[in-house]
């Protein structure tokens, strides 16, 4: 409990939302590990999936900022409004980004398989998919960070 109390007294608003991106990147790695059936070390620091680390640390950034100085503070303004343009570009422009990636990807390897010799070193490249977010895994990111803001403790 000390070391708890000694981690969070340090910067409590800090460590409260890398504590929010922590639980969502462990929790989207056992997710995958449950649907996929295989460890990905990447995706305890990767981008994309369910829940969205990126709406779980914003919204545990301004849970905390709204405990910690209050609602009516400059501070919590700008964590609110941080917060709505992080997860709004989740949804959006990462999220085309991945979709485009897709479609890019099975070009390239149809365009490798059709015979592009000249290009050997294209044959390994590939774009990553998975750097966006569907709404649910926004909103699913949204409430655990909520909820890890409300849980911890201020010190």
């Amino acid at each position: 409990m000390e070391v708890f109390e000694s981690i969070f007294s340090w910067n409590y608003i800090l460590s409260v939302s890398i504590t929010g991106w922590c639980v969502a990147q462990v929790l989207k790695t056992l997710i995958d590990v449950i649907l996929i059936g295989r460890f990905d070390p990447e995706r305890l620091w990767g981008a994309g999936g369910m829940p969205s680390s990126h709406s779980s640390t914003v919204c545990a950034m301004t849970v905390a900022c709204g405990r910690y100085v209050g609602v009516h503070s400059p501070v919590f303004a700008v964590a609110a409004v941080l917060a709505i343009i992080v997860m709004y570009d989740a949804m959006g422009v990462r999220r085309e980004t991945g979709e485009q990636a897709k479609v890019l990807n099975r070009l390239l390897t149809t365009w490798m398989e059709s015979g592009a010799e000249n290009m050997p070193f294209l044959a390994d490249k590939k774009l990553k998919e998975m750097v966006g977010h569907t709404p649910f895994e926004v909103l699913s990111g949204a409430v655990l960070g909520t909820v890890i803001g409300f849980a911890v403790p201020i010190v």
